[in-house]
């Protein structure tokens, strides 16, 4: 009888694409910068009640990783 490893055993979750991650081209959304005013396109639809930051000003924003 032929013994199986660690292959076969339990479920195959397929590479990234084939989970429904990158199908096709990301729905992109214009909204102004909160902090500068400047124009920009983010991949949710901006709610007017919370802040929208562009790449700048969110780098500058978010927390420093120690």
């Amino acid at each position: 009888m032929e013994r199986k490893g660690s292959q076969g055993q339990g479920k195959d979750r397929g590479s990234s694409r084939e989970r429904g991650y990158g199908k096709g081209p990301q729905t992109m959304y214009k909204a102004k910068c909160s902090d500068c005013g400047e124009e920009t396109e983010v991949p949710f639809k901006p709610d007017p009640d919370r802040p929208v930051y562009c790449r700048e000003c969110y780098a500058k924003r978010k927390p420093k990783r120690y």
